[in-house]
């Protein structure tokens, strides 16, 4: 053992595996599901049955409708509806919601409780044949003083124990995503593990941890025996005087090794949906070398940080993009969306 109690025949063995599974070629790989996340075109203005009819055309399995208003509404006889299309088109739905911490800044008390919002989808999920809730805490302003993202991690949890026979009893999990910078994946697995991974689980996002600067390799490795689902996407990291800029790119654009997390999640993740969240933004700076900017990181282990820099250094500067109008955001959505499909489906051999 070392110093830290791991035996390191263990540990490098552990690390074989990962090497490897990161070579395999992806047509060797078991139960790949390809899927979609409708936040990637989320402007469109699309029903729920355009949205299920376009990702039909683009080979997708799973269709992730990560908020309500993708779907439409909660009525039993419009989910029967949106059920019975896209069994027809041979697709999976999964279902979402946002915050279930009700000191989160994105927790939205009009629409009831926590654990009344959760039982509506739970109900809802049933109808419309989705296996997984999937939710959030909230995002990185939930890492601030005073309640910082451990008393917020507490507040979930309790919600969870508060709802944990109802969702025993649909049979259903609860996805909890790593979201918008507000856990990093040892939070994230802490939540896990308080609340009950009987019925809670991860929504595993490629392109958050960064925000949470946080390698997604890591996150993949930390959280991988609770995936429940997935969000991936390809983003680029580089340093600049503040510290680090981290922006979200269209597959394969990036610098944080996306085949690779691509193929060791399909072996350690397998049969769970590999779903593409692709959202193209502007590069976002993490000031890490301002005393404060620690305030939201004070249990940060420093092996986990240098792995996050490690990427950053080995990044190049990008420029910002020119600003777009209205309509040419739209289409833009739809053809980043589309460009990176074409490039996961040359990855996936699909």
């Amino acid at each position: 053992m070392d110093k830290m109690g791991v035996d390191p025949k263990t540990q490098m063995s552990r690390r074989t595996f990962l090497v490897v599974a990161a070579a395999v070629p992806l047509a060797a790989q078991p139960n790949v599901r390809f899927g979609i996340d409708l936040f990637s075109i989320r402007d469109q203005g699309w029903g729920p049955f355009e949205y299920l009819d376009y990702c039909a055309r683009w080979k997708a399995k799973v269709v992730h409708f990560s908020e309500i208003r993708f779907i439409g509404g909660l009525e039993d006889e419009h989910l029967k509806r949106v059920r019975e299309h896209a069994e027809g088109l041979g697709i999976q739905i999964e279902i979402g919601m946002r915050s279930i911490c009700p000191t989160s800044t994105l927790f939205d008390p009009k629409q009831g409780s926590a654990e009344e919002q959760l039982t509506r989808m739970l109900h809802a999920a049933r109808v419309v044949g989705s296996p997984i809730v999937r939710c959030v805490l909230g995002s990185m302003a939930d890492r601030q003083p005073p309640v910082y993202i451990d008393g917020h991690i507490r507040d979930t949890v309790r919600v969870l124990h508060n709802i944990r026979s109802r969702v025993l009893d649909s049979g259903l999990k609860i996805a909890i995503e790593n979201h918008a910078g507000d856990m990093q994946a040892r939070e994230l697995k802490s939540l896990i593990e308080d609340a009950g991974p009987d019925f809670v689980g991860a929504c595993l996002d490629s392109g958050n941890p960064l925000w949470t600067i946080e390698d997604p390799h890591l996150t993949l490795e930390t959280l991988h025996p609770y995936v429940l689902t997935s969000h991936v996407r390809d983003s680029a990291v580089w340093r600049v005087p503040e510290g680090a800029a981290v922006q979200w790119v269209r597959m394969g654009e990036g610098n944080v090794g996306i085949d690779d997390y691509v193929r060791k999640y399909a072996t350690l993740c397998p049969g769970r949906a590999l779903s593409l969240e692709v959202i193209v933004t502007q590069p976002r700076v993490f000031a890490f070398h301002q005393p404060k900017f620690w305030d939201a990181y004070r249990h940060d282990p420093a092996w986990e940080f240098e792995r996050f820099l490690a990427l950053a250094e080995r990044g190049t500067p990008r420029p910002p993009s020119p600003p777009l109008s209205k309509s040419e955001a739209v289409e833009r959505q739809r053809e980043d969306l589309e460009a990176s499909i074409r490039y996961a489906h040359k990855l996936l051999n699909l």
